[in-house]
């Protein structure tokens, strides 16, 4: 099994970049290439690119400001995807770790990807 983590400081407090992590419909506001997104309590369905993906949403725990999610449907040969988003209060501001556990390994690079662009997209929308 890949696994794959991201490290990103955002200046931002923790309570606020937790507002845009924890809303599993959220990600078609702040990420590119998703053209819509709905939420139907415990699974999300992204629209991108003509194609659709569905997550499972494992863990939304206020507390912890974790999210994870893991893919169910879709046109990856995904055979086990769990993908964990912390948000961490680091004095003023927040540390985000997205890491993902993925197999097959050939997922290993694209997901590398995926989610360093996705951490970055956090950021960006966190910071406005």
């Amino acid at each position: 099994m890949a696994t794959i983590r991201h490290h990103v400081r955002i200046e931002t407090p923790a309570d606020e970049v937790w507002e845009i992590v924890s809303d599993p419909a959220g990600i078609s506001e702040w990420a590119d290439g998703i053209d819509a997104c709905t939420f139907d309590g415990t699974a999300r369905t992204i629209t991108a690119m003509g194609t659709e993906i569905v997550e499972e949403i494992v863990t939304n725990d206020d507390e912890l400001r974790r999210l994870q999610y893991s893919i169910t449907e879709g046109p990856l040969p995904v055979e086990h995807h769990i993908a964990t988003i912390d948000v961490i209060e680091d004095g003023d501001t927040a540390l985000l770790v997205y890491s993902c556990d993925v197999r097959p390994d050939e997922l290993k690079e694209f997901m590398d990807g995926l989610l360093g662009n996705l951490a970055n997209q956090i950021k960006a929308a966190a910071e406005k």
